[in-house]
């Protein structure tokens, strides 16, 4: 065993990486265990940075195949490589992973590639990838073990033709007909992606609405918006099995409230109906660490477990499952221990779903300020009013701010546009400092943008805006 790590990270995703490279910054002894192989774990490698490829270029195909025509261009005998494709998104992620690794040298983190084992409070076995183990220990750990697929009781994923979502970013065919079940962010965004390429989507969800969680309106917008481009939608269905014995699948469904089934054919399912921490088969159990009622890390407001030297960070504990959710929480960690005292809000972590258009959000829906007995304003725009979004044909959509009634402060914000995920930082970094809607309203705004957006809201919000 080498001489003790200040920090040890085990786990190599967006929240165990930067933790590491940050600790490394303040002058630690760091070293990050990552079993995969390859650093940015799901997010990374089979998750968010993947799955944005295939939506940016098959938001191109889908343009040179249907609209191009309509803006003056004749682009004629185009067609899909779905190799080349492929091939563009696994070169994507390969030189991040690279970068990743360069980053480590640059700052000095000891990358050691296997899957780490608590065996003690301090210390870890490691079974490196090349074979052998490794004893490691460490002054603390930062446990980031990231999230795997949530399966569904009676569906058997084999990534073939019933897949998650790893599988769902190589399929080796369009589908004829791919059933998508959840209606959540990473369904829609996949189910989006195989649309455009020519696959009839259905997309079967439990209750009674996509999107669980976002802003009512915001949810029931973006529902029509998917329908009006071909997506079909079975709400408030419940899937009780796959049948995969013959040619076709046969996925079974039954109203979720009871009532007689029915099965619908496909050739390939996406099962996407959330995520859960990845907790088994860390040694948790040998270093005494605690989990939830939900087999998530129980941890305190500094990330500390109820073993002393003992921090986690990420999907594996409580909180939204967001790549930058976990980069502030290693970078928090970093800095509680060499002393500082860093604060997260998780009032003002945004959410972005990457379909076309965009939906973001930020801070409370109108739905959490009435159970709560806010009284609010609601400051609306349409983008078909704004003049960027009217230039580029992209006005499906709008821009709802929601302000506290007596103070004018942000509450929140809920955007379907086009470059919704860029459009909230405006306002994410506005609630950061407590900005009213009149200091948005009143800050200029280039023109022309689809920000003009954010600024015509927040005129509604206080006052009335100036072009709708």
């Amino acid at each position: 065993m080498s001489e003790p790590y200040d920090v040890v990270v085990i786990g190599g995703g967006p929240g165990g990486y930067v933790g590491a490279i940050k600790a490394a910054q303040l002058g630690m002894k760091v070293a990050c265990v990552e079993k995969r192989g390859r650093l940015g774990g799901t997010c990374l490698n089979i998750g968010c940075i993947p799955s944005k490829a295939l939506l940016h270029t098959s938001h191109l195909y889908e343009d040179a195949q249907h609209h191009f025509e309509k803006i003056g261009i004749r682009a004629k005998g185009v067609e899909l490589d779905l190799g080349a494709m492929l091939d563009n998104k696994d070169d994507v992620v390969d030189n991040l992973t690279k970068g990743i690794e360069g980053l480590f040298r640059k700052y000095k983190v000891d990358y050691i590639k296997g899957a780490a084992r608590l065996t003690g409070t301090n210390a870890m076995d490691v079974a490196l990838l090349d074979g052998g183990n490794q004893q490691v220990a460490s002054k603390n750990i930062i446990l980031a073990t990231g999230s795997d697929v949530m399966p569904l009781p009676g569906v058997t994923i084999d990534e073939e033709r019933i897949v998650s979502s790893t599988g769902a970013l190589d399929l080796d065919k369009v589908p004829e007909h791919l059933v998508v079940i959840g209606g959540g962010y990473i369904g829609l965004e996949m189910g989006t992606v195989w649309r455009r390429l020519g696959a009839k989507v259905t997309v079967v969800e439990f209750l009674d609405r996509v999107t669980p969680g976002m802003d009512m309106e915001v949810s029931k917008t973006f529902q029509r918006i998917l329908t009006k481009q071909g997506m079909t939608f079975r709400l408030g269905t419940k899937v009780t099995g796959v049948d995969s014995s013959g040619e076709l699948l046969k996925v079974h469904v039954e109203p979720a409230k009871g009532g007689e089934g029915e099965a619908i054919e496909c050739d390939v399912v996406l099962v996407a109906i959330g995520r859960r921490p990845y907790t088994d088969g860390v040694g948790l159990e040998a270093a005494g660490v605690a989990l939830d009622e939900r087999r998530r890390i129980a941890t305190d407001e500094h990330f500390r477990t109820n073993v002393p030297g003992i921090f986690a960070i990420g999907d594996a504990i409580k909180g939204p499952m967001l790549a930058h959710k976990a980069e502030e929480e290693g970078v928090a960690v970093a800095e509680i221990l060499a002393g500082q005292q860093p604060h997260i809000d998780y009032n003002l972590i945004p959410g972005v779903v990457y379909t076309d258009p965009e939906i973001a959000a930020v801070g409370q829906t109108e739905e959490q300020l009435k159970q709560a007995g806010v009284a609010y304003k609601v400051g609306k725009f349409s983008m078909m009013a704004n003049s960027r979004a009217r230039a580029v044909g992209n006005t499906d959509g709008f821009v709802k701010l929601l302000t506290d009634a007596g103070t004018d402060r942000i509450l929140g914000c809920h955007i379907i546009a086009s470059d919704a995920g860029t459009m909230i930082n405006e306002v994410t970094v506005g609630m950061e400092f407590g900005a009213s809607a009149e200091d948005l309203a009143r800050t200029s705004h280039p023109h022309p943008t689809l920000e003009e957006a954010i600024k015509e809201a927040a005129l509604a919000a206080f006052a009335k805006p100036i072009h709708m």
